[in-house]
C-alpha cells in the first residue's frame, strides 16, 4: 500500500492521519509488515521509479494538516483547492500545478525564523541535499528542462556559474531544502508511530536512477556516458512471453569499474541511507547485478540490447564491510540465470515469489512460484504493484491459466477468488507473506498500480475513504491465527 494511495481529502495520501490510521488498521488485523514503494519524488510519467533524486522524499506526502497544526498554514489556504480527481484517483498534474503553491506559504513562514533542528538537518544531509536543492532550482530556472539541455555552464556544473546561480537565488534553493525537511521530519514521526505499533515497513529501492536527476548530473563519471554526456546504453530487459519488444526503461547505466575504485562508496552511502529510513529495504531487480541488459542509447525498443556483467558479490561484500548486515529483500523475478541463483544464494538474501505468475503460462520461472515449492525462505506476494489485482487477473488472463489456479486453488466462489489466493499464501512455509491492498479490498483491475512499459494512468489509484474498517480488519486477523502468522516479527 503506498502512501500516494492512502484516502484523504487532499487530493493524495499524506504522512499525517492517513498514515496513522492505516497503521492502526494493520495493528488490528494482526499484520507486522506494511510495505510501500519507493517515496523519493516523482518526475515525468509520474513513476516512483523514475525520481529526481535517489535521497529526496516527495514532496506530495507532507501532511497539510501538520504543517496547519504547527502555525505555518491556514485551513482555507489549502481546503478548498479542487485537486481535479475522483476520490480513488490521483492527478499528479493538479498536484503540480497546486501543491507547490501552498508548500511555498509554509516554506516561507518557517524560513522567517528557522529552527536548530533544521539547521542540523542541513548539516547532516548536506552531501546529497546541497545539490538536490541546488539541481531542482536550476530545474525551475529552466523551465523544467532535462539537466542535459541547460545552459553549458549549469549542464556541466562549472562551479563558478553554480555559486552565483545559488547566491542569486538562494531563496528557490533553500525551498526545496525545506520541504526535505518538513518531510523526513513528517517521515520519522510516522515510522516511529509504526514501529511503536509493531508494523515495521519495508520500503523499495530501484536499482537504477533516472537520468534526469541530481543523481546523474552530481556524478556524471558514475555512469556509461559519452564525451556529451549522453549514455551509451540504457537499461532494460529483453524479449520474452509478456513483451515481443522487451521493457525498454531508458535508465543510464552505471559503469562498475569506475564504482569499484572506491569500494563502491556512492552505492554503499545510497544503501545505508535507505536503511536508516526504512525497517527492512527491497532492491528491485536483483538479477541486474549479476548480470545487466544494456540497449544502444536511442532505441525505439529493447530488442537489440546485449548482456553484460554486473558486480557480483564484490558489491555486497563492500557494503557489508562498510555499514555491517542489513535486512534485504532481492526482487529475483524475471528470467533468472544459475549465477543469479547463486548469487541471491551467496547474499543470503531471501527472494521473491509471486502466486499469480505460478499459474502464468507465459512465465519460464512458473512452476517456482507455486506454493508446494517455495522455500521458507522467502517473501511471497499475491502480486505486486506490476500484477493485476487477483480479481482482475481472474477475469482477464488466459482461460487455461486461470482454470489452472482454479484447480490448484480449489476456487469456486468468484467473490472469494481473492481470499482463496491470500489464504493459500498465508498456509504455505514461506517467512513472509505480502498482499496487496487492493487486493485486501476485491478490487478489479480498475485499481492497478501499474502496467510496465506504458505511459499514463499509473501509479493513481487510490483507496476510498472508510475502507479499512474493523470488519475487515477481524476478518484479516481470524485468519492470521489460523494461520499462526500474527505478529510475527
Amino acid at each position: 500500500m503506498h502512501i500516494s494511495s492512502l484516502p484523504s481529502p487532499y487530493g493524495v495520501g499524506s504522512m499525517g492521519r492517513p498514515a496513522r490510521d492505516f497503521v492502526d488498521f494493520l495493528k488490528k488485523a494482526g499484520q507486522t509488515w506494511w510495505q510501500i514503494l519507493p517515496v523519493c519524488p516523482t518526475s515525468y510519467g509520474d513513476s516512483p521509479y523514475q525520481s529526481f533524486s535517489t535521497f529526496a522524499g516527495n514532496p506530495y506526502f507532507i501532511d497539510l494538516d501538520e504543517l496547519r497544526e504547527e502555525g505555518l498554514l491556514e485551513l482555507d489556504e489549502y481546503s478548498r483547492i479542487d485537486w481535479e480527481s475522483p476520490a480513488d484517483r490521483v492527478n499528479y498534474g493538479a498536484l503540480y500545478e497546486k501543491r507547490y503553491l501552498v508548500l511555498r506559504l509554509a516554506a516561507e513562514r518557517f524560513l522567517t525564523v528557522p529552527s536548530e533542528e533544521y539547521d542540523t538537518f542541513c548539516r547532516e544531509n548536506a552531501y546529497w541535499l546541497d545539490d538536490y536543492a541546488l539541481f531542482m532550482a536550476l530545474k525551475n530556472f529552466s523551465s523544467g528542462k532535462p539537466w542535459i539541455e541547460w545552459e553549458e555552464p549549469y549542464r556541466n556544473r562549472q562551479p563558478d556559474a553554480l555559486q552565483k546561480f545559488e547566491e542569486e537565488h538562494r531563496k528557490h534553493v533553500n525551498f526545496w531544502k525545506v520541504l526535505q525537511y518538513f518531510f523526513f521530519r513528517q517521515w520519522k514521526e510516522l515510522r516511529n508511530y509504526a514501529n511503536q505499533q509493531g508494523i515495521s515497513i519495508i520500503g523499495d529501492l530501484p536499482i537504477y536512477v533516472a537520468f534526469d536527476s541530481v543523481d546523474v548530473w552530481a556524478h556524471p563519471e558514475l555512469f556509461q556516458l559519452d564525451e556529451n554526456r549522453v549514455p551509451a546504453m540504457v537499461a532494460g530487459c529483453p524479449p520474452d512471453g509478456f513483451s515481443a519488444e522487451g521493457q525498454l526503461w531508458g535508465n543510464p547505466l552505471f559503469d562498475w569499474d569506475t564504482m569499484e575504485k572506491d569500494d563502491f562508496a556512492w552505492w554503499t552511502e545510497r544503501i545505508r541511507y535507505q536503511t536508516t529510513i526504512y525497517n527492512v529495504l527491497r532492491i528491485d531487480h536483483f538479477r541486474g547485478f549479476d548480470s545487466y541488459y544494456a540497449i544502444p542509447y536511442g532505441s525505439e525498443n529493447a530488442q537489440n540490447g546485449t548482456w553484460r556483467r554486473g558486480p557480483g558479490m564484490r558489491l555486497f561484500r563492500a557494503i557489508e564491510k562498510a555499514i555491517g548486515k542489513q535486512q534485504i529483500i532481492a526482487e529475483d523475478l524475471g528470467f533468472l540465470t544459475e549465477s543469479v541463483k547463486e548469487l541471491l544464494k551467496e547474499s543470503g538474501f531471501p527472494g521473491m515469489k509471486v502466486l499469480e505468475l505460478a499459474f502464468d503460462s507465459r512465465d519460464d520461472n512458473s512452476s517456482e512460484y507455486l506454493p508446494h515449492n517455495f522455500i521458507p525462505h522467502c517473501v511471497a506476494y499475491a502480486g505486486t504493484h506490476d500484477n493485476d489485482t487477483i480479481q482482475g487477473w481472474m477475469a482477464s488472463a488466459a482461460p487455461e491459466d486461470t482454470n489452472f489456479a482454479k484447480e490448484y486453488l480449489r476456487m469456486d466462489d468468484p467473490e472469494e477468488y481473492h481470499w482463496d489466493m491470500m489464504r493459500a499464501l498465508w498456509s504455505s512455509v514461506a517467512e513472509t507473506t505480502i498482499v496487496q491492498a487492493q487486493d485486501l479490498l476485491g478490487l478489479g483491475s480498475e485499481s492497478r498500480m501499474n502496467v510496465p512499459s506504458t505511459a499514463g494512468g499509473n501509479w493513481c489509484w487510490r483507496a476510498l475513504p472508510g475502507s479499512f474498517d474493523d470488519a475487515l480488519a477481524e476478518k484479516l486477523s481470524h485468519y492470521m491465527d489460523v494461520y499462526s502468522r500474527k505478529n510475527l516479527a
